[in-house]
């Protein structure tokens, strides 16, 4: 579904994407673990069109998209869930998710009360301001409000950050059963023990360079990655 082929990005005259090559196949979870500072995020920003690219392709669907703007990205089934949320917190946790369907041409209705089954703790907060919510209940919101958009990809960037050990429980289930209704996901996440639990595939990006791929299991079991990423 997405392959990225020897992508290079920078900052100005600061190159953090030295030719990564990466792959996520439909239907699989995909986990891009690393430090901080490695360029997980800008990977992720390239991927959803608001890094530019210096070198490098990315196709998606068989079709190539470094030249789309980002928001026919998203349109052709790309949504991103940033780190951090960025939600809109003066309003309400109902007109978030509807800004999540902007680009489509359907009626959204039929996601709208999908997303309220799928998150039952947002139900009770419906009607109000997004910034009022927990951090576990923030989360939530972002993930159904990039639901809203249809997605085939979803980029998940760092979502147990900051949360509670029981909500990133919770938020790793979600993933989990997003995964079983058929959607693919490209996770970031420095819990990288969370993150090999769940994934089918991954890679380790180190400097802006992928440095080891393979299946979790894998990963996992690799004594470099033990060291550097589990505390094993």
């Amino acid at each position: 579904m997405l392959s990225i082929e020897n992508v290079t990005s920078a900052y100005g005259r600061i190159e953090v994407l030295h030719g990564v090559t990466l792959h996520v196949a439909a239907g699989e979870i995909v986990t891009l673990i690393g430090a901080n500072g490695a360029g997980k995020t800008t990977l992720l920003h390239a991927i959803s069109g608001v890094q530019p690219l210096t070198a490098g392709s990315i196709t998606f669907d068989g079709k190539p998209i470094e030249q789309v703007p980002a928001h026919l990205r998203v349109a052709l089934g790309i949504a991103q869930v940033p780190e951090g949320r960025q939600l809109f917190d003066p309003l309400s946790v109902k007109d978030n998710l509807r800004l999540g369907a902007w680009s489509r041409v359907d009626d959204p209705e039929a996601d709208l009360a999908r997303v309220r089954v799928m998150f039952p703790m947002l139900e009770a907060m419906w009607e109000k301001p997004a910034g009022a919510l927990s951090g576990g209940q923030q989360q939530m919101l972002a993930i159904g409000r990039a639901l809203m958009a249809k997605p085939k990809l979803l980029l998940l960037d760092e979502p147990s950050m900051g949360l509670a050990p029981n909500l990133v429980d919770r938020v790793l289930a979600v993933i989990r059963a997003l995964k079983d209704d058929g959607l693919t996901i490209l996770l970031v996440e420095q819990n990288a023990a969370a993150a090999l639990a769940i994934a089918d595939r991954a890679y380790v990006l180190e400097t802006g360079r992928i440095t080891l791929s393979g299946s979790a299991a894998e990963i996992q079991s690799d004594r470099r990655v033990q060291d550097a990423y589990l505390g094993i």
